[in-house]
């Protein structure tokens, strides 16, 4: 019994191991294609509570990781917190990426932080976009 569990392990860590090292992409994350000059908007960001917002300021965007033709934005704007089944909107932000020139097609990753000033503190959370750049 020992031995087949071992086997199983071993085959199941080599099947994990061999899919991983394909390439960046990062499974469940989206995948966002971006020709060069463009803007795409990745979805509305704000914090509730009973849905009534505990933001201070418009949410701030820090590029963790990424490529250098790549931009992160946040636009303020007044926005419906749809997963909490609010009727109304709240402040919060647009969060958008633009491509600048692109030379070279190219697949990567995009790892992205944003800081929520609420009320409560300082909140951050990351996000990860697989990004397809295309001259």
């Amino acid at each position: 019994m020992r031995i087949k569990l071992a086997s199983f392990l071993l085959a199941l860590a080599i099947c994990l191991g061999g899919s991983a090292a394909q390439a960046q992409k990062l499974s469940g994350a989206a995948t966002i294609a971006l020709k060069s000059g463009e803007t795409v908007e990745l979805g509305e960001l704000y914090w509730v509570v009973n849905c009534r917002s505990l933001l201070k300021t418009t949410p701030e965007v820090e590029m963790l990781d990424g490529p250098p033709q790549i931009t992160a934005s946040i636009k303020d704007a007044m926005v419906l917190p749809r997963w909490h089944g609010c009727a109304k909107k709240v402040s919060g932000g647009m969060l958008s990426i633009t491509a600048k020139e692109i030379d070279d097609p190219s697949f990567t990753r995009l790892t992205l932080r944003v800081l929520y000033k609420t009320k409560d503190g300082d909140r951050k959370r990351s996000h990860i976009v697989n990004l397809q750049l295309i001259p």
